[in-house]
């Protein structure tokens, strides 16, 4: 039987009125360094995000979660936070912050594939479910 590897995993929200503690859940960030992977999944819903707040700056939003993308791909163009190695990334992003783009607290699981675990944990905790 193949070994499993663990990864550790945080859920990416928008909370667009941080006064009123209500967010959407919009991604999730995912380390497996076993694997070499530190990706981010993210599937904005705007109908959603909107309904906590018809004027939340949606192109802000898309703007900072890019660069969540940036961050975990790293490289020059992710500036100095690109630079760190993958695990000093991941925990950079996952560091708390109150800011419209925050993250849930760090959960660990095991995994056959360290490449089908992002596309899981956005059916899991991202996507709305369906009836």
């Amino acid at each position: 039987m193949p070994a499993r590897s663990l990864y550790d995993y945080a859920v990416i929200r928008v909370v667009p009125r941080v006064e009123r503690e209500e967010f959407v859940n919009v991604g999730v960030l995912v380390s497996c360094p076993a694997a070499g992977l530190l990706a981010a999944g993210i599937e904005l819903d705007e109908a959603r995000l909107r309904a906590l707040d018809p004027g939340v700056d949606v192109e802000a939003v898309r703007l900072h979660l890019q660069a969540i993308e940036r961050i975990c791909r790293g490289g020059r163009d992710a500036g100095p936070i690109g630079q760190l190695p993958a695990r000093a990334r991941f925990h950079w992003l996952t560091a708390k912050r109150s800011s419209i783009i925050q993250m849930s607290a760090v959960h660990t699981g095991r995994c056959l594939q360290a490449a089908d675990i992002v596309e899981h944990l956005l059916e899991r905790m991202v996507r709305t479910p369906r009836t």
